[in-house]
């Protein structure tokens, strides 16, 4: 019996032939097959939204291979991903290699689904043949619809009202929203002084330590700012500040109470698909769309010599925490094995997913056990290896026991003034103008957390967006009542920050909480909104560009409804319940289109163009005198005389360094991570007359430069592919070996592996029609194909 295996990758479809061996016959599709036409909407709006599918330029040849195959096979069994974009490749490959005529084809179709590619996953899956889904086929169809209704329709109203070239999304333009927002609290922010007191002390043991002051009764002389779920105690200023400080000194303090409390820490939930973008943003510095493409590769398999290509981790686009028993078993075996008996708990942990979660699927981990990193790096690339060790600890420390940790707090008081009856003043003292006052007190804290046993922690910790103040402190053995001596005493100023700018993992979290978009779409939606300009990254922080806020203010007032956050996310509910079948996507999609076209017809009848106010310069215009404002353009902001329309001077915008020739001097500079190997500074990015490159930030002191790097190795040597400049100042990238190596391209390098040849990066360029297109670097492949973002519509369309 012969039968056919269809996926999506070459990658993909070696491994699992590994594993069937002879009798299967397995082929690719190369991802999508069909899709909606890219020249015209390509959905009949009258017609009850019917979507018209075509085949993606450049896939005939692949439609009759697998034509060809499907007419011998005996079964045809389609196997791409196990979601809505898999479920929806699989249906178009059906559709394209049933027989018109004859039904007896489309009878030996059936659709397969595995969540790793492990053998036992993959021959259950045989075993387990189904008909293909078709409430999550209309669920992926429906998201389609939406985002070519959308795409299709505010690209040209962007045109006319902002600037020729622009296009829109629906999930995001709504992320944009986010950025743009949380720019506008950090402008309005008023920032507040506060201090705190910090004092050292000494009891009858060793080590002295620190605390600081928590309460006191003193009036007007603190300030409660809640920060997160603490409530913390502030000094409101400097003059309060030494007013403490001199009375404190005077003051003899005791240690009032140790408070202890025993604490468990549990250990963190496996991956799921938005969790693992988060942890690799702040352990690997991954962007979203990075770690996406390198899970891709080790879920799809990896060489690993003469063992072949092998599926390392189960599915990567998940939002289950779910675990099968097998894998906890093995888990737990070797956790006692490596850890022993005490790190492995009673019961196998479960962990909670949200109630929308898929639970067929399995949270993101290893499928086998003797495929520990450090045994299989060598066949790994630097990336792939950081990005699975961090998958196999999640894993293992989520089946791990939980840690014990012992928190200590020391109460230190300074003792009230005795009883009138004991010779004291009564708890009160006598003011400089003869009044009345009651005695100050002052209450310090310190807490030390000591780990009494580590339990996952041995393994692995979370990392963490923003710095947290740490409760590590050392505390030495003292008894309750103690006398303590005040050593030192620190008053310290401070300052209330703003909300921080988004990063990578913070900005997927807030995704993930407020419901926009699914785990699946954000490494898309990150990398579209920089494409497309409206976003900047800069230090791994997002902010808005002018041109960000200008689409973004626009479509908020125009399209109040489908530019708000819960409205977004109440469609990717609806889009859950189509897949569930509890409702139909024609319904969904018309719900939506009816207010949508309304105020797209209200916008249309709109005259004038969207233009950001004139910002004033101190600038003259040398040809007649007036003042000269950065004016918005087609092309962004330029400098504009005031005298416009009889002075028609204008010039560029001069970035900072730069002369009235265009040439820099002291260059524009922004710090990297990267540090110098001559001094060991940190290099920072500059902008020179032949494009960026790195340099010391120590300059003058220490001269070293070097090209930035792609983060690709040249094929021809192994050193990198970097950025470079030519004289007339056409961008191009070369190998950073030159003049030894000569490998070079004025096509920009992307890191992703040929699905024809498993080359280790494509070459991107646009053709005569602005289509980005991605081929094989290697000439003798061919491959190349037409990039599609299958989550929003980006189509750029003529405005007459």
């Amino acid at each position: 019996m012969n039968s056919l295996v269809i996926v999506e990758s070459p990658a993909k479809a070696k491994t699992i032939h590994k594993i069937l061996g002879k009798e299967y016959t397995v082929k690719a599709s190369i991802g999508h097959i069909k899709d909606l036409p890219s020249k015209e909407i390509g959905v009949d709006v009258e017609n009850n939204f019917t979507p018209q599918y075509v085949v993606i330029p450049g896939k005939e040849k692949i439609i009759r291979e697998l034509k060809k195959a499907s007419r011998e096979a005996d079964t045809v069994l389609l196997a791409p991903d196990p979601d809505r974009e898999g479920e929806a490749i699989a249906w178009h490959i059906a559709s394209e290699i049933s027989d018109k005529k004859s039904k007896s084809l489309h009878k030996k179709i059936y659709r397969i689904v595995f969540n790793e590619i492990t053998e036992k996953a993959v021959r259950e899956a045989i075993s387990n043949p189904h008909k293909i889904d078709m409430s999550k086929v209309e669920a992926q169809q429906a998201r389609r619809i939406l985002d070519r209704l959308v795409g299709y329709n505010l690209s040209p109203l962007l045109w006319r009202k902002v600037r020729r070239g622009l296009s829109a999304g629906r999930v995001q333009s709504v992320t944009v929203r986010l950025i743009v927002d949380r720019e506008r609290e950090i402008e309005a922010f008023m920032q507040e002084e506060y201090w705190s007191m910090n004092a050292e002390f000494e009891g009858s043991r060793l080590p002295a330590f620190w605390t600081r002051l928590s309460k006191t009764n003193r009036e007007s002389t603190e300030r409660n700012q809640k920060s997160g779920k603490e409530t913390k105690f502030f000094i409101p200023d400097k003059g309060t500040a030494q007013e403490i400080a001199d009375d404190v000194r005077d003051k003899e303090f005791v240690l009032s109470e140790i408070e202890r409390k025993q604490r468990k820490r549990m250990p963190y939930a496996p991956f799921i698909t938005s969790t693992l973008q988060q942890e690799a943003a702040r352990k690997l510095k991954f962007t979203a769309k990075k770690t996406m493409l390198i899970a891709q590769q080790l879920y799809e398999g990896i060489e690993l010599g003469e063992e072949g290509s092998v599926g390392l981790i189960t599915y990567m686009r998940t939002d289950s925490h779910r675990v099968a028993s097998e894998a906890q078993e093995w888990a737990r075996a070797f956790i006692g094995t490596i850890f022993g008996k005490d790190y492995v708990p009673e019961k196998p942990p479960v962990y909670k997913s949200k109630a929308s979660a898929q639970e067929a699927h399995e949270a993101i981990r290893p499928t086998y056990t003797d495929k520990k990193p450090e045994i299989i790096k060598r066949f790994l690339s630097k990336d792939q290896y950081a990005l699975y060790t961090l998958i196999w600890n999640r894993f293992l420390s989520s089946q791990m026991a939980p840690a014990q940790l012992e928190q200590t707090t020391f109460h230190i008081k300074n003792p009230p003034i005795p009883p009138l009856e004991k010779g004291g003043k009564g708890g009160f003292e006598k003011e400089w103008d003869g009044g009345i006052l009651e005695s100050p007190s002052y209450e310090f804290r310190a807490t030390g957390t000591v780990v009494r046993f580590d339990g996952f922690m041995a393994l692995y910790t979370e990392g963490k967006d923003e710095v947290e103040e740490e409760n590590g402190l050392t505390l030495p053995a003292l008894m309750e009542g103690e006398v303590l001596k005040l050593l030192n005493l620190l008053p310290k100023q401070h300052f209330t920050q703003p909300p921080p700018r988004f990063t990578e993992a913070t900005l997927v979290k807030v995704l993930e909480e407020k419901g926009i978009g699914r785990p699946s779409t954000y490494a898309t939606i990150l990398s579209t909104i920089q494409d497309r300009k409206y976003v900047q990254k800069t230090e791994g922080k997002f902010s808005p560009t002018e041109l960000g806020m200008v689409v973004n203010d626009y479509l908020v007032e125009r399209f109040k409804e489908l530019i708000d956050v819960g409205f977004t996310a109440k469609m990717e509910d609806e889009l859950d319940h189509i897949e569930d079948g509890k409702i139909k996507w024609e319904k969904v999609v018309t719900d939506f289109y009816k207010p949508f076209h309304i105020d797209l017809t209200e916008a249309l009848e709109t005259v004038g163009k969207v233009k950001p106010q004139d910002i004033p310069t101190e600038i003259v215009c040398e040809k007649c005198g007036l003042p000269m404002v950065k004016r918005w353009g087609r092309h962004g902001r330029f400098m504009a005389c005031t005298g416009f329309p009889q002075c028609k001077n204008t010039k560029p915008i001069l970035q900072e360094g730069q002369d009235i020739n265009g040439q820099n001097g002291e260059h524009n500079s922004q710090q990297t991570d990267q540090l110098c190997e001559k001094c060991g500074s940190p290099m920072v990015m500059k902008s020179g007359r032949y494009g960026r490159f790195l340099a010391c930030a120590r300059y003058p002191e220490c001269k070293n430069t070097k090209p930035l790097s792609t983060g690709i190795k040249c094929p021809k040597d192994g050193g990198d592919i970097v950025e470079r400049r030519s004289k007339r100042g056409k961008q191009f990238w070369s190998c950073s070996n030159y003049p030894q190596c000569t490998f070079a391209s004025w096509y920009k390098p992307v890191p992703r592996n040929c699905p024809q040849c498993v080359a280790e990066f494509l070459l991107e360029k646009r053709n005569k029609n602005g289509d980005v297109m991605l081929f094989c670097h290697k000439k003798e492949c061919g491959y190349k194909e037409v990039v599609k973002i299958q989550d929003e519509e980006t189509v750029g369309i003529g405005v007459t």
